[in-house]
């Protein structure tokens, strides 16, 4: 180990996220205060990556894999060691705290924990900007495509557009704040993405680009009218919400407390909705939750702000 790397063993927090932001699909997400995936990551004399342990009580944390190559972090750090071409190798440990198939982006945060733990045992850590590719690389592990409308906020914070090669950081109101709520139910993300197979009319697809354009100008000015007009999405909710029981009830309740707009969180079944203030996301919450009750399902509620926090080294030895 270099004088310049006193650390051996480094522990690593990624938040959870909304991707999509309804409007925005596989283009933007935003973090959020709450759950969270832990990653402690060990550098290893050999070179390769191994995964020792995933704890966790969050659904579905007992089944994922332990071979690196078939798990998101894991094959987010051979991606890094490949890239960097390094002669040691990483230890991993995940502690799972945001559940599979929630919407709440469970398997990127994973990664994206993995990675930022590891960039710190470098000899020459890297820039926060150099590590989104290796995050695309496990993510895609999950979803089957690359996509980074979750793993750019949760290694940026904030709002985020996530393009093929670039994260782009966006303005947020202060005053911004979302209401997320995830129902006991999961949706994979496989199949909440088939049923979006069927091409779009055209029209629509214009539509859509003006809701786009004016959720985009909204957040630059500040300017809440704008984000209410702007945050409406055609493409994606109609097709995937007969997918999540209790939607329509859920969103409307997010309506009647004065959102902004609310929608799907990523794939689902989390539902989100922004407002103008953490009152109105607190009293819009309970709402919400009610709806899902009404639908036979519990939940768990997360008021936060917009601008979410990013992820962050927590620990070193």
């Amino acid at each position: 180990m270099s004088a310049a790397t006193p650390h051996s063993r480094v522990r690593a927090f990624a938040p959870g996220s909304v991707g999509n932001i309804g409007v925005g699909f596989d283009l933007l997400g935003h973090s959020i205060e709450g759950p969270r995936d832990v990653a402690v990551v060990r550098r290893i004399a050999e070179p390769t990556v191994r995964i020792a342990a995933i704890r966790g009580d969050s659904l579905g944390a007992a089944g994922l894999p332990l071979e690196a190559a078939r798990n998101t972090a894991g094959q987010a750090l051979i991606a890094l060691r490949d890239k960097l071409s390094l002669d040691y190798g990483f230890e991993l440990e995940l502690e799972k705290g945001i559940p599979l198939g929630s919407g709440l982006g469970g398997s990127a945060a994973s990664c994206v924990a993995a990675v930022v733990a590891a960039n710190a045992l470098l000899d020459a850590p890297l820039p926060r900007e150099a590590l989104y590719e290796f995050a695309l690389d496990g993510e895609s592990v999950s979803s089957g495509s690359r996509h980074g409308d979750n793993v750019a906020p949760m290694l940026l914070g904030g709002v985020v557009m996530a393009t093929a090669t670039r994260m782009i950081p966006l303005a947020v109101p202060e005053w911004l704040h979302a209401a997320v709520v995830h129902p006991d139910q999961v949706l994979e993300t496989r199949r909440a993405r088939a049923v979006l197979a069927e091409p779009y009319p055209l029209h629509t697809v214009v539509e859509q680009s003006a809701h786009l354009a004016l959720f985009l100008t909204g957040l630059q000015r500040g300017d809440a009218s704008l984000l209410r007009e702007g945050l409406v999405d055609l493409l994606v909710e109609p097709r995937r919400a007969p997918l999540i029981p209790g939607f329509a009830a859920v969103k409307a309740a997010a309506l009647a407390h004065g959102a902004l707009g609310a929608s799907i969180s990523g794939a689902g079944p989390s539902c989100f909705a922004w407002f103008e203030s953490k009152a109105q996301a607190q009293a819009a919450s309970a709402a919400m939750r009610q709806a899902f009750a009404d639908a036979g399902f519990d939940s768990r509620a997360y008021v936060t702000p917009v601008a979410g926090p990013r992820a962050e080294v927590i620990g070193e030895e």
